[in-house]
C-alpha cells in the first residue's frame, strides 16, 4: 500500500497502527492526521529509536495489504476474498455467502 491510502482513510488504520505498534495512543493519531513525518516522529519519541529504524519499519509495514474494511471496492475486496482462501477449509468455495458462517453443507439451524 502507499502512504496516500493510509492518510486519507486515517482513523481506519489505527488499529492496525496500534497492533504493530502498541505503544502509539489513539489521542496522539488524532493529532497526527496522517502527516508522514509527524508520525515518524511521534513514534521514534515512543519508541525510543532512530527516525531512520521507524522509517525503515514503516516502509515494511506499508509493503503489507491494506486492511480489507479500510477501502471498499469491488477489485479490492475480492483480492483480500482471494488470499482469505488459505483459511478456508478444503472443499469450501471462499467465494461462498457464509452469512451465518457455517458448513454450506450443512442444514440451517431452525432453533433461532
Amino acid at each position: 500500500m502507499k502512504w496516500h491510502h493510509v492518510q486519507e482513510n486515517w482513523p481506519a488504520f489505527y488499529e492496525a497502527i496500534q497492533d504493530k505498534w502498541p505503544e502509539v495512543d489513539e489521542a496522539e493519531l488524532d493529532e497526527i492526521d496522517g502527516e508522514q513525518r509527524a508520525f515518524v516522529a511521534y513514534l521514534a519519541e515512543v519508541t525510543g529509536q532512530e527516525p531512520s529504524e521507524v522509517r525503515d519499519e514503516l516502509r515494511e509495514w506499508l509493503a503489507g495489504e491494506i486492511p480489507s474494511d479500510v477501502v471498499m471496492d469491488p477489485i479490492h475486496d475480492n483480492h483480500s476474498i482471494k488470499l482469505s482462501s488459505k483459511y478456508v477449509n478444503e472443499g469450501e468455495d471462499e467465494y461462498d455467502d457464509d452469512a451465518r458462517f457455517g458448513d454450506d453443507n450443512e442444514e440451517p439451524d431452525d432453533r433461532d
